[in-house]
């Protein structure tokens, strides 16, 4: 699956189990309207982790130099693309990671702002510029990805750090639907990896009908419902997906400034009951 489509179903997937709107599942309930809106660009960001392992994609490419270094480390501590990122394993690494830097903080004392919690900032900035990069947002790779990540860290952070508390599952839940993503292309994922189970020869040298799709011939596992990344297909799924996006983070930006969103769905609900 490409990135910015990739960055555009964990938006969705952050929607979908967060917000408390009637269009959502509400499997994650507490956040509020300003956690549904950042969280959607967070999530973004973190279903493009599991790419961090390859040298020209995007997350290389969104602020350099930092990132160019990350994928290269990450590409070799992995066993280079669509290996360990892609695996159960890489998304506790990525979890386990984002859990850690929560506790990172940096008391002000009594002052106006108290503890800060530079952890989740830190966090924040770097998957709010993948996802802003991916979802072509900021074209700039040198300024604006920084300067507008940075932004909103800050502002979170100071003003309202108690929206930090999901960072974790954030990134958990962004990792997992990049690997569902990839899944169901042609090339699946090593979901059990290092582990490599290789399909047997008899399904390798065509007399395992159809199940060859299935289980690679490298142990990747595959359901190739959108085909090759990139496909007609892929982008016909997710045109519903990114609509659906942005009507979630719409809803939640209306309701935050004070409309009353729900009279207004139940006007569209009874116009199409009656």
């Amino acid at each position: 699956m490409m990135g910015g489509n990739h960055a555009a179903t964990g938006a969705a997937a952050w929607v979908a189990v967060t917000a408390s709107t009637p269009i959502a599942f509400g499997w994650y309930p507490g956040v509020s309207n300003a956690g549904v809106i950042v969280g959607s660009l967070v999530c973004a960001g973190a279903a493009l982790l599991p790419d961090a392992d390859h040298h020209s994609g995007t997350i290389a490419n969104s602020l350099k130099p930092v990132s160019n270094a990350v994928a290269r480390a990450v590409g070799k501590l992995s066993g280079g693309h669509r290996k360990g990122t892609h695996s159960i394993l890489g998304v506790a690494v990525f979890t386990a990671i984002a859990w850690l830097l929560s506790f990172l903080t940096l008391d002000t004392g009594d002052g106006l702002f108290g503890a800060i919690l530079i952890g989740p900032g830190i966090m924040c900035v770097l998957l709010v510029s993948y996802a802003l990069k991916a979802l072509k947002i900021t074209r700039d790779t040198k300024l604006l990805p920084w300067t507008t990540s940075i932004t909103l860290a800050v502002l979170i952070a100071v003003f309202a750090p108690e929206e930090w508390y999901w960072m974790p599952f954030s990134v958990a839940l962004g990792c997992t639907v990049h690997i569902l993503g990839d899944m169901i292309t042609t090339n699946g994922v090593p979901l059990l990896w290092p582990l490599k189970f290789r399909s047997p020869r008899w399904m390798r040298d065509g007399r395992g009908l159809e199940l060859d799709m299935i289980w690679r011939s490298g142990g990747n596992i595959s359901i190739p419902i959108l085909g090759d990344a990139g496909s007609v297909r892929e982008w016909i799924f997710l045109v519903p997906v990114s609509l659906y996006a942005i009507v979630g983070i719409v809803w939640a930006f209306l309701d935050q400034m004070g409309y009353d969103t729900m009279a207004v769905w139940n006007q569209v609900v009874g116009l199409f009951g009656a």
